[in-house]
């Protein structure tokens, strides 16, 4: 799976386009608003992980490898 933030995009202006179709039902609206609240959870996941990758690589640009040892080694165990 390789999706990328402009993928996130794409799925909040799709359901973004679902939200504002003309002649819903009021059921499909409810239905359409709960997928909604879904996407955007998960999409508030994804944007946090994001930031959290963007501030880790700014520690190292602003002080090198010696930063290094105090961030979570990635793919290694802790035991």
């Amino acid at each position: 799976m390789k999706n990328k933030l402009s993928d996130l995009n794409n799925h909040l202006f799709a359901q973004l386009e679902r939200l504002s179709e003309e002649g819903l039902s009021e059921e499909r609206i409810e239905q359409e608003a709960k997928r909604a609240e879904a996407i955007v959870s998960v999409a508030d996941q994804i944007t946090k992980n994001a930031e959290l990758q963007l501030k880790a690589a700014k520690l190292f640009a602003d002080h090198g490898s010696q930063i290094l040892p105090m961030l979570p080694q990635i793919g290694k165990s802790t035991e």
